[in-house]
């Protein structure tokens, strides 16, 4: 099994879907898999005692309402605190565990992660399922060079560089793309440029690289992205962009 392996276009659950269950939870993402999306988009942070727990944000007063980092707290604390609908917060472990044959897009949020982070994802022999990425290159680059058979996207600064290539006109041969990278993610603009443009749409094709534009959750939006040939949407609510893709391209829905 390769990442990208099927067919595109492509919804990947951000954060799971949060409906009647708290983000990133099992609850979220065993929701977000039943609606039909293909990826589960994630994030991971440490514990106190250095186990990866799949979690957004640093601290936790927006998801956990109370003060303090996911970093001060134990796995047990963290599992046992509520995030709303008696879920906590899991670990990366148990949610490869949980969906053995699901893939995950998962974003590092900070460079001590990436030797844990390893250590699970060869536990599991997670490799083929997994993109591993962040908008930190330095942070990327480290988990990439421990496990090279992961792919991965575009972080920030290949971005910037890909979106200021197009917009000077500069050879597009000349901006490298490392091998292991297989999509250029994006959301719709950076500091008040647009990203998702038809000079970035035929960079990105040039270069053999998906595009996933996040965050999307307006069913117009995802109609105009997908009809311009992006390949992928990261939603909040993967539920409407399933439905989405079954009336824009039906074919899909047939098998």
């Amino acid at each position: 099994m390769t990442f990208l392996e099927g067919q595109h276009p492509r919804v990947i659950a951000h954060r799971g879907l949060a409906l009647k269950h708290a983000e990133n939870t099992v609850g979220a993402f065993e929701a977000a898999l039943n609606s039909g999306a293909d990826i589960l988009e994630t994030d991971v942070h440490l514990s106190k005692e250095g186990s990866v727990i799949v979690a957004h944000d640093p601290d936790l007063t927006r998801v956990a309402g109370r003060p303090g980092l996911v970093a001060d707290f134990s796995e047990r604390q963290l599992a046992e605190m509520d995030l709303g609908f008696g879920e906590g917060f899991p670990t990366l472990d148990q949610v490869l565990r949980r969906f053995p044959d699901a893939k995950f897009n998962i974003d590092l949020k900070t460079r001590a992660a990436v030797d844990p982070f390893v250590e699970v994802i060869r536990a599991h022999g997670a490799e083929n399922r997994i993109l591993a990425t962040s908008f930190d290159e330095p942070t990327r680059q480290a988990v990439v060079n421990l496990l090279p058979d992961v792919a991965s996207s575009t972080s920030q600064s290949m971005v910037i560089q890909a979106r200021l290539r197009t917009w000077l006109g500069l050879p597009m041969e000349r901006w490298a793309v490392p091998p292991e990278v297989v999509a250029l993610q994006i959301p719709p603009a950076m500091y008040g440029l647009a990203l998702v443009t038809p000079s970035m749409l035929r960079l990105a094709k040039r270069k053999g690289l998906e595009v996933h534009v996040w965050t999307i959750n307006n069913p117009d939006d995802m109609r105009r992205l997908w009809a311009m040939g992006v390949h992928g949407i990261v939603t909040d609510r993967s539920d409407l962009a399933v439905e989405v893709r079954g009336e824009l391209f039906p074919e899909l829905t047939l098998g």
